[in-house]
C-alpha cells in the first residue's frame, strides 16, 4: 500500500481507499478515494501544502483538486497557526474566518471561536444555522434576532458586509415581534401593528417596550374575542410582573383594530 493510504471496506463489500497525513502529533483524515492512486495524490498534495506556506494559500485553491475545500483550509491554518480545527476556520489575531465554501467565508470575533470551532455551519435555503442538541439554530439568534426578523427593517449590518458577523457589526432595529422602529423629526417613535388579514395599526409608542407590549395586549385582545391565530408573545426582559401589568394596562389600543374585534366577536357568536 502506496504511504499515507489505507483500504477500507463498504457494507456492500466494496474496497475503497482513505488517505490521512500525521502533522505536528495530530492524525488527519483527507478523504475518501475510489482508487489508490486518488488517495496517495491526496496524501502527496497535502505534503507540499503543509510545507509551503508561500506556495499554497487559501485564495490559491486550484479549480481541480484532490483534496475537498474543507481540508485546504482546515491544513492551511494548521499550517499557520498551528492548531488543528475540524472545521474549516482561519485564526486571524482578535478574529476568524469561516469557510462555508471558496466563495463564500464569514467573518466571526474571537469570542465565538469555540463554538463554530465545534458547530458545523450549514446553509440551506439562505439561511444560515448549525446543529445544536438536534436542533437547527439559526446563526442571528446568538444575536438576539428572531427568526421572523427581515434583514435592512429589523437589523443592519453596519458596514454593509453580510458576510461579517462581528458583534460590533450587527445592528438590531427592531427586537419584538410586530414593533418597527420610524423616525420622525428625527425622532425616534415605534409603530406596532398585527397580521390579520393585512396589517392592523395597534399605535405608535414613544418606546420601544410599549409597542412590544401593545402588541402582546393586541393578540390578547383578538384572542379573547374569539379570533383563531398563533400569534405569538413579545417577552419583556428587565421588568417585573408588576410594571409589565401597569404599563399594559395605561397602554391604547387604536379605535379601528378595536371595533374590529368588537365586530368579530358578534360574527363568532
Amino acid at each position: 500500500m502506496l504511504p499515507g493510504v489505507y483500504t477500507s471496506t463498504k457494507k456492500n463489500g466494496d474496497n475503497y481507499y482513505r488517505a490521512s497525513i500525521t502533522y505536528k502529533g495530530k492524525h488527519v483524515s483527507l478523504g475518501s478515494y475510489q482508487t489508490e492512486n486518488e488517495a496517495f495524490l491526496a496524501y502527496q498534495l497535502a505534503i507540499d501544502l503543509l510545507s509551503s506556506p508561500t506556495r499554497w494559500t487559501i485564495e490559491g485553491y486550484p479549480s481541480s483538486c484532490i483534496l475537498s475545500f474543507h481540508k485546504w483550509v482546515v491544513l492551511i491554518n494548521f499550517r499557520d497557526n498551528q492548531i488543528y480545527f475540524k472545521n474549516p476556520i482561519y485564526l486571524r489575531k482578535r478574529y476568524f474566518f469561516y469557510y462555508i465554501n471558496k466563495d463564500i467565508n464569514l467573518r466571526f470575533d474571537v469570542d465565538d471561536l469555540f463554538y463554530y470551532a465545534h458547530h458545523k455551519i450549514m446553509k440551506r435555503g439562505g439561511h444560515l444555522f448549525v446543529s445544536d442538541y438536534g436542533m437547527q439554530v439559526n446563526l442571528l439568534s446568538r444575536y438576539g434576532i428572531k427568526n421572523y426578523a427581515v434583514p435592512g427593517r429589523d437589523y443592519i449590518f453596519t458596514n454593509g458586509d453580510d458576510c461579517d458577523y462581528s458583534y460590533n457589526n450587527i445592528e438590531i432595529v427592531n427586537r419584538f415581534h410586530g414593533v418597527t422602529k420610524v423616525l420622525r423629526k428625527g425622532q425616534p417613535f415605534y409603530l406596532a401593528k398585527i397580521h390579520i388579514n393585512g396589517d392592523y395599526l395597534i399605535g405608535c409608542y414613544l418606546s420601544e417596550t410599549d409597542a412590544a407590549i401593545a402588541y402582546n395586549k393586541a393578540a390578547n385582545l383578538l384572542k379573547g374575542k374569539g379570533f383563531v391565530k398563533n400569534f405569538p408573545q413579545n417577552f419583556i426582559e428587565g421588568i417585573n410582573e408588576i410594571t409589565y401589568a401597569a404599563i399594559y394596562q395605561r397602554l391604547r389600543i387604536s379605535k379601528k383594530l378595536l371595533s374590529y374585534a368588537e365586530a368579530l366577536s358578534k360574527v363568532i357568536k
